[in-house]
């Protein structure tokens, strides 16, 4: 299934940084800025999550939030710099399913955004790339149904190759997805790690993009080579 999330956000900057990093995890997003123009969207399209601000030109988020409600029982995440308890009450009134208060990290808003889709049913259990499988719920692995044990950190990384199986990922979103952005090291911990992988799995299934990051490569049916 191609999950399909609606980004609405005045603030440039943050769109573009929580559509980048929604887009990284595998999912389809579109992006606007004015509460008017994403009713529209929401309209047109079947979206599996809707995140949202508070404070946007035009229709603002808790007016969207109704008229959201109206039409579907989609998921919303609302994210604001608005703490006071009463703005938080309205949009629990409005029915919104999660509520996140500015600065947050875009690795806890995928988070929620990911246990938002679990929730509704839109996203599974377990992740399957052709013979391997995972389950992110109990960190377990496995290939061929023989079951692989992993450190979380291990598993994390085999997790985001896994949802982006046969596309290259970067050492850059490797070390801002995995160890986040304040992490101070370099790309020899993802060397390592990755070796790591490589001698616990059955075959060689990560290619090495020289200069560029890895790939979990998939075969033509659809299973890992």
């Amino acid at each position: 299934m191609n999950i399909q999330l609606l980004v609405v956000e005045d603030d440039t900057r943050m769109l573009d940084m929580v559509c980048r990093f929604m887009r990284k995890n595998g999912w389809q997003t579109d992006a606007c800025a004015q509460g008017d123009e994403a009713l529209s969207l929401f309209y047109e399209n079947n979206y599996h999550l809707v995140i949202l601000d508070i404070m946007l030109p035009g229709m603002g988020g808790q007016e969207l939030l109704k008229e959201i409600r109206k039409i579907r029982d989609t998921p919303v995440l609302m994210m604001t710099a608005l703490s006071d308890d009463r703005s938080q009450i309205q949009a629990f009134n409005n029915e919104v399913d999660d509520y996140v208060i500015k600065p947050f990290s875009m690795q806890l808003l995928v988070k929620r955004a990911e246990a938002l889709l679990r929730r509704s049913g839109a996203l599974k259990k377990e992740i399957q790339a052709g013979r391997l499988c995972l389950y992110p719920e109990t960190f377990d692995t496995a290939f061929d149904g023989k079951k692989i044990a992993l450190t979380p950190k291990e598993f994390e990384i085999l997790e985001l190759f896994a949802r982006n199986a046969g596309k290259t990922i970067s050492h850059e979103t490797l070390l801002t997805r995995i160890w986040g952005y304040d992490f101070d090291g370099n790309e020899g911990i993802i060397h390592a790690n990755i070796k790591k992988l490589r001698d616990k799995l059955p075959c060689n299934i990560i290619r090495t993009i020289k200069g560029v990051g890895y790939c979990l490569e998939v075969a033509h049916d659809g299973s890992p080579r």
